[in-house]
């Protein structure tokens, strides 16, 4: 491949920072989005800079159904009639919300750039991915270097489990065409010094806990010891399903065995990083972890369920709590899934469990969300791609690649790998230790995400080498 004038802080910086300014949060954190119009300025804006980029044969539109978000559709002519077969690009323009306060002197609205990073929401998650698609395609142009066709998916519903993208697929299923490689740009990495591929991904499931005990609050000393506790009895309904010692999953139908493949390659990411799940993660002093060493760590993070208690309500706060037995507690539940263990399936276990004989006849009630996250498990790659990944490691990086997994969920890679069986899915990305994504100070490190960007030209490239 022919050297590249490519700079990814140089000409995507600065309308980088103009998207990190729009509040474009994804629908399940912002009730009025479609009033708002926040993600439809962030698919205009992104629309409008890819088309001043130098891209021959360039058609990008923003695709509306009714009643879902925007998505941005890209598709760029193959510069070669040699080079057949199509490759698509995967991203996401929808944010989460800020959760929290920020550092001093930091915003999620506001960017600034400090030590080689770029810091607000959506920097790293996933605002950098057209971007960087769209100008690693523009340099193979200008340095002459053959493309096959290529569709870009810039989504607006993924921080909600995508639930409007397969209406989507079904509507522009023709335009689409058949597709042989798809980079998805919304993964981790273990560390900023190479290309990391990601060898599988958690499910998810969230759903709504409901617990009721009286029509209303009633003073304490009236009811308290007589009515029994909505709080007390979530907490009797949870250690069904979490021993609250541990916390340790104990629904069999939410565990899954680990592959010996991917087990092999957590060693060698222990061996060579140590722990580098604990490193990255903001613990208290003096607060012990899960696992007894990088390994567990780099296993349970990946492939065992485990339960986060992400909200909830019918709480006052304690500025304003007086002595009241409350009517009810409602939290919401986040249950993350080993890769081959069906969510749906998942599900159904949960609600049997917590519904089944409430506790003293209370009114218990759980509801899933309507986006179930599936997850995925990377499929073995052809000779020519994984030959191809090491060339964009070095292309990118001057070092070979390495393999992880995410304990987070991309429902797109499952939906995409079930309706095309033979699709080999490339997925990266650029949250490293410290990005912080969905979390305060959300970073993107501004020379890995060059790095990337260099890595997806050497894809493309290789691709259309394949094929020729």
């Amino acid at each position: 491949m022919a050297e590249l004038d490519l700079d990814f802080t140089r000409d995507a910086l600065a309308p980088l920072e103009h998207y990190i300014t729009i509040p474009c949060i994804s629908p399940d954190y912002d009730a009025n989005w479609e009033q708002d119009g926040h993600l439809d300025s962030a698919a205009h804006y992104l629309t409008s800079w890819a088309k001043t980029r130098a891209i021959a044969d360039l058609t990008i539109s923003i695709e509306q159904l009714p009643g879902r978000t925007p998505l941005i559709f890209c598709e760029i002519g193959a510069t070669s009639d040699t080079a057949t077969g199509t490759l698509a690009i995967y991203g996401h323009f929808d944010k989460q919300p800020p959760l929290g306060n920020w550092s001093e002197g930091l915003d999620p609205f506001t960017p600034v750039v400090r030590d080689g990073k770029l810091y607000g929401r959506g920097a790293a998650d996933d605002g950098y991915s057209l971007f960087a698609a769209i100008l690693a395609v523009e340099a193979l142009e200008k340095a002459g270097t053959k493309h096959s066709r290529i569709v870009m998916l810039i989504e607006g519903s993924e921080e909600s489990g995508s639930p409007d993208l397969e209406p989507y697929m079904d509507v522009l299923s023709e335009r689409i065409g058949d597709l042989e490689l798809l980079i998805c740009l919304d993964s981790g990495a273990q560390s900023y010094d190479r290309l990391w591929l990601t060898q599988s991904l958690r499910g998810n499931v969230t759903c709504t806990l409901h617990v009721g005990v009286l029509e209303h609050g009633m003073h304490s000393g009236e009811a308290g010891g007589v009515v029994p506790s909505s709080f007390r009895i979530m907490r009797h309904l949870l250690d069904r399903i979490e021993d609250s010692s541990t916390g340790e999953i104990l629904l069999d139908a939410l565990h899954a065995q680990v592959p010996a493949e991917h087990q092999a390659r957590f060693v060698e990411v222990a061996d060579e990083l140590g722990d580098p799940v604990g490193e990255a993660i903001a613990s208290l002093e003096g607060l012990e972890l899960h696992g007894q060493s990088g390994l567990d760590r780099l296993i349970t993070q990946a492939w065992k369920p485990a339960l986060a208690f992400t909200g909830i309500s019918g709480i006052p706060s304690i500025e304003i709590a007086g002595n009241v037995l409350r009517a009810s507690t409602t939290a919401k539940l986040s249950f993350r899934l080993p890769p081959s263990v069906n969510a749906q399936v998942a599900a159904q276990a949960i609600v049997e469990a917590l519904e089944a004989d409430p506790p003293h006849g209370a009114l218990v009630s759980v509801k899933v969300d309507r986006a179930l996250g599936q997850g995925w498990e990377c499929k073995a790659l052809d000779p020519w791609l994984a030959t191809a990944i090491e060339e964009a490691s070095l292309s990118g990086f001057g070092r070979s690649a390495s393999w992880t997994s995410e304990g987070g969920s991309i429902p797109f890679l499952a939906q995409l790998g079930a309706r095309f069986s033979d699709l080999a899915i490339v997925a990266t990305g650029v949250l490293g230790p410290g990005a912080n994504a969905h979390g305060p100070d959300e970073s993107l490190d501004l020379a890995m995400a060059n790095g990337v960007t260099r890595a997806v030209a050497s894809l493309i490239a290789d691709f259309a080498a394949k094929a020729q």
